[in-house]
C-alpha cells in the first residue's frame, strides 16, 4: 500500500474518508487509546515509525500522509482557507474511523496544524504535543512576538519563498547531493537533523520527503509580486501559502479562546535552524545576514521570532486556563524524536500517562 517500505509493525491502509483517500499507517490494537502523528512538510508519515513502534501497549499509533504528501489523494490545498484542509481532513478520518477521544501530536507544519485544529475539535482531544511547531502565526512575513505583519501584503511569505530548484528536484525524485543548496537529500540531512547525525533509515525518509506533490498549484504554490521587500506576496494554492500567516493569523486567537483545553507537551530541538527566532529558512534572516539583496533593515524586516511567538500565545492558553510545558532537548535539529527517539518517547508517554 505504502510506497515507502515499511517496518516490520506497521500497518499501511487507504482509508476513504468523506473528504479524500488518505494513507495513513498503523500500530498497535485497534482498541487502544489512538494517538495521531501529523508529519511536517517535505515529509510523510513514515517519519513516525520508530516513534509509532515505542508506544507502550495500551496506545495505538494513527499517522496519515497529509493531502499533498504520501500516499494520500492528490487533491489541491485552498490556502485561502489557511490550515482547515489539512483539520477538516483529520476531522473527517477521526470520524472515520471512529475515534471519541484520542491525542494529537504534531512536528513542524503537523505542529502549526494544532493551533487551527485544537478548537474545532472540542472535548475529543485528551492532549496534545508540538514538536518543532510552526509559529502559530505562520512562516514567513511577521516581525514580533505579537504576529505583525512586516508588509500589508504579508510579502516575504507564500510560495514564492522557496528556492525554485528544490521542487524541481523533487519532482525530478532527485537522490544525489549534487546541488549543495538545493539537493532534497543535502537539505535533509544539513537542516532536519543536527550534522553530522545520520538517520539508519535515510534512504526511507528521503523516499518519503520525495512524495511531496510538486507544481504550481501544489508545491511550493502560486505566488503574486509585491512592491514590498522581498517582492513577493502569497499565492492561493498549496500549503506554503496555507501556512502564510495572510492567512493563519486569525486562528491564534481561536486557539487561545479554546474550550475545552488539552494540556500541550512543546518539545524543541536545542539545535534547530528551520524553526528558531534565526531561522535559515526565513527571509528576514537571510536578508539580515547578506544573503538576500536589498534587506531593508531590522525595523522593517526583522528576522521573524518564532519561538518567542509561540512561547506568547502558549502563555496567552495558560492565561486563559491552559497548562504547557516545554522542554528542549539537547544537541538535536528539527527532527529530536528521529535523533534521539528514547529520549523523546519518554517525554511523550509520561505527557500521554499525566492526562
Amino acid at each position: 500500500m505504502s510506497t515507502v517500505p515499511t517496518l516490520p509493525g506497521i500497518t499501511s491502509k487507504m482509508i476513504e474518508t468523506p473528504r479524500l483517500k488518505m494513507h495513513v499507517l498503523f500500530s498497535g490494537n485497534e482498541s487502544a487509546t489512538p494517538v495521531i502523528f501529523i508529519h511536517g512538510n517535505a515529509s510523510s508519515s513514515t517519519f513516525w515509525e520508530e516513534i509509532m513502534l515505542k508506544l507502550p501497549p495500551q496506545y495505538r499509533g494513527i499517522a496519515p500522509d497529509l493531502r499533498g504528501y504520501g500516499d494520500t489523494e492528490d487533491k489541491l490545498i485552498d490556502a485561502t482557507r489557511g490550515l482547515r484542509d489539512w483539520a477538516d481532513d483529520i476531522l473527517a478520518l477521526a470520524q472515520t474511523l471512529g475515534l471519541s477521544q484520542y491525542h494529537l501530536v504534531g512536528h513542524s507544519l503537523g505542529g502549526m496544524l494544532m493551533f487551527t485544529l485544537v478548537p474545532m475539535v472540542g472535548d475529543a482531544v485528551a492532549s496534545v504535543t508540538l514538536v518543532n511547531p510552526g509559529s502559530p502565526y505562520g512562516f514567513g512575513g511577521t516581525k514580533d512576538v505579537d504576529g505583525t505583519p512586516c508588509a500589508d501584503d504579508f510579502a516575504g511569505s507564500g510560495g514564492g519563498v522557496v528556492n525554485p530548484e528544490f521542487p524541481k528536484l523533487i519532482a525530478a525524485q532527485d537522490r544525489s547531493t549534487n546541488n549543495p543548496q538545493a539537493s532534497p537529500r543535502v537539505v535533509m540531512n544539513s537542516f532536519y537533523w543536527k550534522p553530522p547525525f545520520k538517520p539508519a533509515r535515510e534512504e526511507d525518509l528521503l523516499s518519503s520527503l520525495l512524495t511531496e506533490k510538486v507544481g504550481p498549484d501544489k508545491y511550493p504554490g502560486d505566488f503574486v509580486p509585491s512592491p514590498n521587500w522581498p517582492n513577493v506576496a502569497p499565492g492561493q494554492w498549496g500549503p506554503i501559502n496555507a501556512s502564510s500567516p495572510k492567512y493563519v493569523g486569525e486562528s491564534v486567537k481561536k486557539f487561545i479562546a479554546a474550550q475545552p483545553k488539552p494540556p500541550i507537551l512543546w518539545v524543541r530541538g536545542s539545535d534547530d535552524q528551520i524553526v528558531s527566532d534565526n531561522s535559515f529558512f526565513d527571509l528576514g534572516t537571510l536578508g539580515k545576514l547578506g544573503f538576500v539583496p536589498g534587506w531593508p533593515g531590522d525595523a522593517m524586516y526583522p528576522p521573524q521570532p518564532m519561538l518567542g511567538q509561540t512561547r506568547k500565545v502558549l502563555d496567552q492558553y495558560v492565561a486563559n486556563g491552559g497548562k504547557y510545558w516545554e522542554k528542549v532537548m539537547a544537541d538535536t535539529g528539527h527532527t529530536p524524536y528521529i535523533e534521539k527517539p528514547n529520549e523523546f518517547i519518554a517525554l511523550l508517554v509520561n505527557h500521554l500517562q499525566q492526562v
